[in-house]
């Protein structure tokens, strides 16, 4: 499965709650899902970070390059982010959610 994941990259703002529990999951099913690609840990600080890295809010998960869950608006902001869940709306994606979207890409 690693060859159609080369590069995974986790953007955080360090204020926000629940970048350290998405993190641990997203860690966990890469380990299920047996794909070995190194997690690149991007601290995200200033608006100006957030905009030349299309920061939707804390925690972004990216995976090639692309949104592992992509919205239709350009608005990239030092924050933390809204995930909508079976749940409701939640700082995080389900573990899930981020194991669906995954495997969308992979297969």
């Amino acid at each position: 499965m690693n060859e159609y994941i080369k590069t995974i990259e986790f953007l955080y703002f360090s204020d926000c709650p629940s970048w350290k529990n998405t993190l641990d999951l997203l860690k966990e099913i890469l380990d299920e899902l047996k794909i070995s690609t190194d997690i690149i840990l991007k601290k995200v600080e200033t608006n100006e970070e957030s905009i030349i890295h299309k920061f939707q809010g804390s925690p972004t998960i990216k995976i090639n390059g692309e949104d592992l869950f992509p919205t239709n608006h350009d608005n990239f902001a030092l924050g933390c982010r809204v995930y909508k869940t079976p749940e409701g709306f939640k700082g995080s994606p389900t573990r899930t959610m981020i194991k669906a979207n995954i495997l969308n890409l992979i297969h």
